[in-house]
């Protein structure tokens, strides 16, 4: 028998004696097993028996009833038995994972909890205590499953179900209490249904607007796995070990793709070619090999994380199309979680490719294998900040996968069956095949959540005859039904007098004027019309006490006209809204009108729309919307679509796809930028010393593979960890030789002389230069650069508002401070901290001098800042005393005495020279020592005890004192009795009388 080794007992790991005869007690009553049973389906007998036979069990009964009775008491009652039916439900997968983890083979039709899966599970601990099982990985992905869409939308419906079943209770309730008779009609509504949906699509954290910036967001948007959201994790509470790589997610979650921030490992991307099984469970494919031979035949299986533990898998080091290629006696495997070096023999399967644990974002990173993990995640995310720029262009170098992104997003309109092309336009294209004329609409200037511009270009031509899956319009960020996101241009890496340091791009005006990195970008503005206290808004043309310069642009209804160029403050909707306009504010005529005729003229004032600061285009769409209800009044709404044409400027953002990200401080003339041997001038100029720190080294393979193939007028699809051709595949692709003998350099392979634009003389050492792909993003200077003259303030601190959208200002802290200070500008200083900050008197008053003109008066009174600093300390029973702000607006009860307000005090050695007593606040001088300690010192409001007794006892505090406990109560307060200095002390008597255990003052 099973023990401890102490003769006549026995344990059960993890049980206690209560612990086991409450478990037997729910099992034999609550379950309905008997001690037969029981003893039948358990694998240890002997342990269970050992507990029912011992006798101190029948002595102890009674005692330890107490502990679980109540609790046994509760599943026996039928009424909550019957009430706590569902809480023994299981489901299907929670039978599926009971069987396999407990070794059962209970039917799957049966998904309630049984007697015997508490047996097994009690069966399995023993076993486990005693080395016969191994613990469950909880961050392993076999103990994990996916919440779809339709699972959240199946917890939607039982919920709107049961506020169904409320408000019919509630219905026939009231129907019997009336002595009513109910109807269906009256029973069932719609109403639990349609406000239940429409919380869960407007304020679940899942549900999400799609990310349409370009087709790589919107198929990736579509594929992210989050730990977040209702019942999982939160970003503050989650560890590491949950955000960390587990080797579970081999094929089925991307180790690279993942959210910066706090988010980070919570939310992850779905492997490129992973699925979701019939259990809720990812599930990667992988190739099973029937014989080990060359003409081994092979088939495709998918395998969940619970599978795949138990074969050995190849790495993907072959690929799967060529099966002449001899594979090599010792291969890399992957078993039960670990890496091994087995024979070709040993293996059971082998992945499909090598990068089939990668993301889809991730495997459009050309070299992603010479990269650092953290470049490749910024990369991965920065593309799917690509804006879709004017005049796209298809990668020199890429993946492969460009293609089957752009089909898979549907962006482009692809042909569903062969036929001929009867007439094509900008809208539509009419197709004509298999006896049917099939009308295919196109995509023109559609806005996209982020602001970027949809539209859909025609690519075949009338009368032209094409096929099944043909591509016959691209969309905004595609090229021949392949994914373009960004430009191949001409880079050098060198240094540039400064302009690029610190991952600062100097770009050349030719990439302005040539209409390069252009973009076009679509804004809505909307206006709505309400009903007020004096009457309805309405939209007019005629607005009063406005320039028409501002009201050019408007028809007859008061709205801005297609096609119109609108700038920054322009009317787009003119709209009144009534108002009561005070007596003195009626002009005389109609004061008159209002005394002869009894008229009541009314007022109203402009809420026009107008184009805020930084906005510019070209109107391209307007859209009113008039909704049309009981009432006499229909509210409108008027939608306005402006197109902005935007170059690349300095303060864009650019970026490649290895990390490699950067600001555009300066754009050259063409003359001046860098130039090569045969006089091309070079496009962008990086920084050489962002790439070896970084360890991205892709993009140097990548610079110089493109320049290749810009010269060989050729272009490259290399699939990431290519060494599955050969060793060291790309660097032997990139030394291919050109027709161009002066791009080689032979001392500095890679490398080629340039020139310098300004002087014409050669750099000292050749650099690299090449022809990369680099992305435009989102981050524009447009929508980011904002000044500000004056605008609205924080009630609470008076201090500027933040951001663009409030007008807000620079708010001047602790290191703007210091910045200041280290140049000397004492007045800019003042200014900062005053006038263009929270003094609220000076700056009206400069805003007046401004407009009468005049001197700028100097501040007299405290700044906001200081009032709210001495507010927030009297909150904490703190008082402020004041030396150096003079008080005329600023009030505080009262001054320590003895202390010079204006901050005046007396030299040593001068006392004959200079006088004793302030001029202005007739207080005595005292040295400046004193003065610097007294000033320290603050008033308290009420006493409180000294910090340095906090933590002792009150007994020990009453035998340092030598003072009686009671007495203590007494102690609240502490005298400074001396003319020069001294140190608060208690007046009582004590031998210890330099301590202070209460006081009024902190020093």
């Amino acid at each position: 028998m099973l023990g401890d080794g102490k003769e006549g007992t026995s344990t059960i790991p993890g049980f206690n004696q209560i612990q086991f005869e409450g478990f037997y007690r729910f099992i034999d009553q609550a379950m309905g097993s008997n001690l037969r049973e029981i003893l039948e389906n358990v694998c240890y007998p002997e342990i269970f028996l050992s507990f029912l036979t011992d006798k101190e069990k029948k002595k102890n009964w009674v005692k330890r009833k107490c502990y679980f009775g109540v609790g046994i008491q509760y599943f026996l009652n039928p009424y909550v038995r019957n009430y706590k039916k569902n809480s023994f439900t299981k489901g299907r997968i929670g039978r599926r994972n009971i069987n396999w983890r407990l070794n059962l083979n209970i039917p799957q039709n049966n998904i309630f909890l049984l007697p015997r899966d508490i047996l097994a599970a009690a069966d399995h601990l023993i076993g486990m205590k005693f080395g016969m099982g191994t613990l469950d990985d909880m961050n392993h992905l076999k103990n994990k499953r996916i919440r779809s869409v339709a699972d959240l939308l199946q917890d939607q419906l039982g919920l709107a179900l049961a506020r169904l079943e409320n408000i019919v209770k509630g219905t026939i309730g009231g129907a019997i209490r009336h002595k009513l008779i109910p109807t269906p009609q009256n029973l069932v509504t719609s109403t639990p249904l349609t406000t239940t949906y429409e919380s869960f699509f407007g304020l679940h954290p899942l549900s999400q607007v799609l990310d349409r910036t370009n087709p790589l967001t919107q198929i990736v948007h579509g594929r992210k796995l989050s730990y977040l959201g209702p019942g999982g994790l939160t970003g503050r509470t989650a560890n590491f070990r949950i955000r960390d790589i587990h080797p579970s997610h081999y094929g089925c979650i991307c180790p690279i793709d993942t959210s910066e921030g706090i988010n980070v490992g919570l939310i992850g991307s779905l492997a490129i070619h992973a699925r979701i099984g019939d259990w809720g469970s990812l599930e990667s494919p992988f190739y099973e090999l029937f014989e080990k031979s060359k003409k081994a035949r092979i088939r495709m299986l998918f395998l969940s994380p619970s599978q795949d533990e138990y074969y050995m898998i190849a790495a993907g080091n072959s690929l799967a199309l060529n099966q002449g290629i001899q594979e090599e006696q010792a291969v890399p495997a992957r078993y039960r979680q670990e890496f091994l070096t087995i024979a070709w023999e040993e293996v059971h399967l082998r992945s499909i490719f090598p990068f089939q644990y990668f993301s889809i974002g991730t495997s459009l990173i050309p070299f992603i294998e010479h990269n650092d993990a953290n470049r490749t995640l910024m990369s991965s995310n920065m593309q799917r900040q690509a804006v879709p720029l004017s005049q796209s262009e298809k990668c020199i170098v890429g993946t492969g996968l460009e293609r089957q992104v752009a089909l898979d997003s549907g962006v482009p309109a692809i042909a569903e069956h062969e036929g001929k092309i009867l007439h094509t336009d900008t809208d539509k294209i009419i197709l004509s095949g298999n006896g049917d004329t099939l009308s295919i609409p196109l995509i023109m200037y559609q806005r996209s959540n982020k602001n970027t511009c949809m539209h859909q270009k025609p690519q075949v031509r009338r009368g032209e005859y094409i096929k099944k899956g043909q591509i016959l319009a691209d969309g905004a960020a595609t090229v021949g039904g392949e994914l373009a996101l960004g430009k191949n241009i001409l880079v050098a890496y060198i240094p540039w007098e400064g302009y690029n340091f610190e991952d600062a791009v100097l770009v050349s005006e030719c990439l302005v004027y040539g209409d390069i990195y252009t973009s076009f970008h679509i804004r809505k503005y909307k206006i709505q019309t309400h009903v007020t206290t004096q009457g309805p808004e309405r939209i007019t043309k005629e607005i009063p006490h406005l320039e028409g310069h501002l009201l050019r642009n408007l028809d007859k209804n008061g709205i801005v006209m297609l096609g119109s160029w609108v700038e920054t403050g322009d009317i787009l909707v003119g709209k009144l809204t009534p108002q009561v306009a005070k007596e003195s504010s009626y002009a005389p005529e109609d004061r008159l009108l209002r005394a002869i005729i009894g008229i009541q003229v009314s007022t109203s004032k402009e809420t026009c729309l107008k184009l805020p600061i930084g906005g510019r285009g070209r109107v391209i769409d307007v859209r009113w919307v008039q909704k049309k209800g009981g009432s006499s009044y229909n509210p409108e709404i008027i939608r306005v679509y402006i197109s902005q044409k935007r170059e690349i400027k300095v303060g864009d953002k650019v970026a490649g796809r290895h990390g490699n990200k950067g600001i555009i401080s300066k754009i050259l003339p063409r003359q001046d930028m860098p130039y090569l041997q045969d006089g091309r001038p070079v496009d962008m100029v990086f920084n050489p010393l962002g790439v070896p720190s970084r360890m991205n080294v892709g993009q140097i393979f990548e610079c110089s593979l493109g320049l290749a193939g810009s010269l060989l007028d050729r272009h490259y699809r290399i699939a990431p960890f290519d060494e599955r051709y050969e060793q060291e595949a790309s660097r032997k692709l990139t030394s291919k030789q050109t027709s161009n003998p002066w791009v080689f350099e032979p001392e500095y392979p890679g490398k080629s002389r340039i020139f310098y634009g300004r002087t014409g003389d050669p750099f000292e050492q050749p650099v690299i230069i090449g022809k990369p792909y680099i992305l435009k993003l989102i981050h524009q200077v447009d929508d980011k650069i904002h000044g500000r003259s004056s605008g609205h303030y924080a009630l609470v601190t008076q201090q500027l508002l933040r951001g663009r959208s409030k007008q807000g200002g620079q708010r001047v802290g602790e290191m703007e401070v210091w910045a200041l200070e280290g140049f000397g500008v004492a007045h800019i200083l003042q200014e900062m901290l005053t006038y263009k900050s929270d003094h609220i008197r000076a700056r009206q008053e400069v805003l007046g001098t401004t407009i009468i003109g005049g001197t700028i008066p100097k501040p007299e009174d405290a700044p906001e800042s200081f009032r709210l600093l001495v507010r927030e300390l009297r909150s904490l029973a703190l008082e402020l005393n004041h030396f150096l702000v003079s008080e005329k607006n600023f009030q505080i009860n009262r001054k320590e005495s003895g202390i010079c307000a204006c901050g005046n005090y007396r030299v040593i050695g001068d006392e004959k020279e200079d006088p004793k007593f302030c001029e202005q606040c007739g207080v005595e001088f005292v040295d400046s020592r004193i003065r610097r300690y007294q000033m320290g010192y603050i008033k308290l409001t009420c006493p409180v005890t000294h910090v340095w007794y906090l933590k002792r006892l009150p007994s020990y505090i009453a035998n340092l004192l030598d003072k009686p406990l009671k007495e203590l109560e007494g102690l609240v307060y502490c005298d400074i009795k001396n003319d020069k200095l001294s140190s608060p002390s208690i007046n009582l008597g004590c031998p210890r009388s330099d301590m202070s255990l209460f006081f009024k003052g902190v020093t």
